[in-house]
């Protein structure tokens, strides 16, 4: 049967945990509105990631380009050789030395991630998955799983936001505050990757590492590390974000984390300080007037919403239960009302980490604690719904696979 729909019936998420639980390989075909996305899944794994419509300075060799890995002189030479024998870029490049296979294998696994977490921020859209063999490169790919993908995109919308509040715009630059203290011979052990390890590489653009001091929301590891010495007097932040190889998330909360540990001072260009202090000053009433719609909009659909799951909850609609002689089996029901569900379910994730100090390992454990009933982990589904504890940041919660 062929999976294929829109994304507000059926998000990026669902179909990833959907295609990684069941191993399967192919395309997944992914469009909104001028933007395609083409993502290759080999047996649940993700091996590769482009975009149609891929901008010039995200193709790998630009990439590579600004990383200063190599110079726009030997990226036209490759893509001369590229015209004439249709290989791919990557594989010219390092056939001719210009690039080392370690460093073609960082920039492919970013380019696949930087692409892959661009879905997260879709609002709608269609999806079409293509079921087939997929080729891959083994020796400049490592397989991201599925379930990592899910875990990583969802922490990077949940921090970005504390992240953009420091790191206002890809001009800011820096003024080094303090040098970093020597890291301990242990920590650079601890981060050595693992040879059986097949998320090693994923791991380097947004998994957890050993931290070794805390602020706020920051650890100080090598991310930080990296970035803090790009960071000179005058680099903006998009090019600490070319040079530093991490991509825009990381690096940013690697600087985000920097400044908030009082290692870098954020300096914002004057003219634009200056345009955002008189913007500020001059519409000042429009923001309250406009923030207070907002609030109050806001609530008035969540007590709409509310009110309608009750109303069908009481109905016993949700389940399919005879009421009157009514029944109602429609599965975008479900989906509706499992997502009033899902919220409630994470308040109540919530309630138990601030008790307990950290997230349950599995649902179960909201019902032993008194935070949910058995019926509440199912609802308004016949299977229980998808969690998992992540080491670090909110846990992965999603709708069962019906």
């Amino acid at each position: 049967m062929a999976l294929q729909g829109t994304l507000k019936d059926f998000g990026i998420a669902e179909i990833l945990q959907l295609i990684g639980q069941q191993a399967k390989s192919g395309v997944l075909h992914l469009e909104n509105g001028d933007d395609e996305i083409h993502i290759a899944i080999a047996e649940g794994n993700v091996v590769r990631a482009e975009s149609a419509g891929r901008k010039t300075r995200e193709r790998l060799g630009a990439m590579m380009v600004r990383a200063e890995l190599i110079t726009r002189e030997e990226l036209e030479y490759a893509l001369d050789v590229q015209k004439r024998t249709l290989r791919r870029v990557g594989d010219i490049l390092a056939e001719l030395s210009f690039v080392s296979k370690e460093d073609l294998r960082e920039m492919t696994a970013l380019q696949t991630t930087e692409t892959i977490y661009r879905l997260f921020a879709w609002k709608s859209g269609t999806y079409a998955f293509e079921a087939g063999d997929v080729e891959w490169d083994r020796e400049t790919v490592t397989p991201l799983r599925a379930e990592s993908v899910l875990m990583e995109g969802f922490r990077r919308v949940d921090e970005w936001p504390m992240i953009r509040r420091r790191i206002p715009s890809t001009a800011v630059t820096f003024q080094r505050l303090k040098p970093l203290e020597p890291e301990r011979p242990e920590r650079a052990a601890a981060r050595a990757p693992r040879a059986d390890d097949v998320d090693a590489a994923f791991d380097a653009f947004g998994g957890d590492e050993p931290e070794e001091k805390k602020g706020d929301f920051a650890t100080l590891g090598a991310k930080e590390r990296r970035v803090h010495a790009l960071a000179t007097a005058g680099r903006t932040v998009e090019k600490i974000v070319d040079l530093s190889r991490l991509g825009e998330f990381e690096t940013c909360k690697a600087l985000a984390n920097l400044v908030n540990l009082g290692y870098l001072e954020a300096v914002v260009p004057a003219s634009r300080a200056a345009a955002a202090v008189g913007a500020y000053a001059h519409d000042w009433h429009a923001r309250i007037k406009a923030g207070a719609a907002r609030v109050l909009a806001t609530v008035a659909i969540a007590a709409a919403l509310a009110g309608i799951a009750y109303w069908v909850d009481q109905k016993g609609l949700a389940w399919g239960e005879p009421h009157d002689g009514t029944t109602l089996r429609d599965n975008a029901a479900q989906r509706f009302l499992a997502r009033y569900q899902i919220e409630r379910l994470r308040g109540a994730l919530e309630v138990y980490r601030l008790e307990r100090g950290e997230y349950p390992d599995r649902l179960g454990d909201l019902v032993d604690a008194g935070l949910a009933s058995p019926r509440d982990l199912r609802y308004p589904w016949a299977a229980e719904y998808y969690y998992r504890r992540a080491p670090a940041g909110r846990p992965v919660l999603l709708p069962p696979v019906e």
